[in-house]
């Protein structure tokens, strides 16, 4: 039976799809081409196509090995089971979000007349409950000292100071900065303001604090970026030219930017590409301002996520740990 190729005819190339697992492919040409779809038609983003695609692969390929030779003998059982054994090797989030990931695609493969019922609906993840996020978070001193370390004589320096501003003072996902084009910097009421594309397709328009509005101005000047309005804002450095090339930076380059900045300006907490947006959310909150409107500003739909952000509460926490004299 011929397999549907990864990328049909005439389709532009869809990255990151899964291979056809042979469950699928022993289901015939519906189900295969069902399958496709629901990574091409179903999933918007690309990271999110990544994740559900590995889960399923793994998940597929495992009830193979355990000698299941059709799609439809597929059973709550086995998903329980595979649940369990992913829960010895990853965290309880990643085990819950390859969890999801099943049981959207089988519900798309139950639509479609693939499957009579879908064997993981009926199956629990694990507990995971939050009330403190992991990212970690610099001191406002520490965010000033990597900024002030950076060399901005050069278009990687402006580029750098840029990029962590934006997400220090607009609170910004490293997604939705990297995500910018030259025309997303703007000017209204005499302020410069961002365009944040976020997730979901929501658009999301900030004002630009004096040091942002500063620095994007002198990255936009300094790297002559003003003149290719459609073009990545923040793109990667043409080797061996120290110039900015014409590819937009990958979520990869930013975190290797950010830890060789704080590694040149000492700073020794391993922070990541979030850090600077909760080491922002947090110095508002620490200035007087309000969860509410940090949770507008952070465009999260509840303040609940604000808070994972929040880190006053540790301030708290170590001044009382120092009460205990031993």
């Amino acid at each position: 039976m011929p397999l549907i190729p990864a990328t049909p005819p005439g389709l532009p190339v869809t990255p990151a799809l899964p291979a056809t697992p042979p469950l699928i492919a022993a289901a015939g040409d519906p189900a295969q081409l069902r399958f496709l779809e629901f990574f091409v038609a179903r999933i918007r983003n690309p990271h999110t196509r990544r994740a559900y695609g590995r889960a399923a692969e793994d998940f597929l390929t495992w009830c193979s090995g355990i000698g299941l030779t059709a799609i439809g003998q597929v059973q709550p059982l086995h998903v329980a089971a595979w649940v369990e054994l992913q829960g010895r090797h990853f965290a309880a989030p990643t085990v819950k979000q390859r969890l999801a990931g099943l049981k959207h695609l089988f519900d798309w493969l139950v639509t479609g007349q693939i499957l009579p019922a879908n064997p993981a609906a009926s199956v629990r993840g694990p507990v995971y409950r939050v009330k403190r996020g992991k990212t970690p978070v610099l001191e406002a001193a520490e965010a000033r000292r990597i900024l002030e370390a950076i060399d901005v004589s050069t278009p990687i320096g402006l580029r750098d100071r840029a990029l962590i501003g934006l997400m220090v003072y607009s609170f910004a996902r490293i997604g939705a900065a990297l995500a910018m084009r030259v025309e997303d910097v703007y000017v209204q009421n005499r302020r410069l303001w961002v365009r944040l594309h976020e997730k979901g397709g929501k658009r999301h328009d900030m004002p630009c604090h004096h040091n942002l509005d500063a620095w994007l101005h002198d990255y936009m000047e300094g790297c002559a970026l003003a003149g290719d309005r459609r073009s990545a804002l923040f793109r990667t450095i043409a080797r061996g030219t120290g110039r900015l090339s014409d590819r937009a930076m990958q979520q990869a380059d930013a975190y290797a930017m950010i830890r060789r900045r704080a590694a040149a300006a000492g700073i020794e907490t391993p922070i990541g590409n979030h850090s600077f947006r909760a080491t922002g959310i947090t110095a508002y909150l620490k200035n007087g301002g309000t969860l509410e409107k940090a949770a507008t500003m952070a465009n999260h739909a509840s303040t609940r996520t604000t808070q994972l952000y929040d880190r006053r509460p540790d301030e708290v926490t170590l001044d009382e740990v120092e009460r205990i004299f031993v």
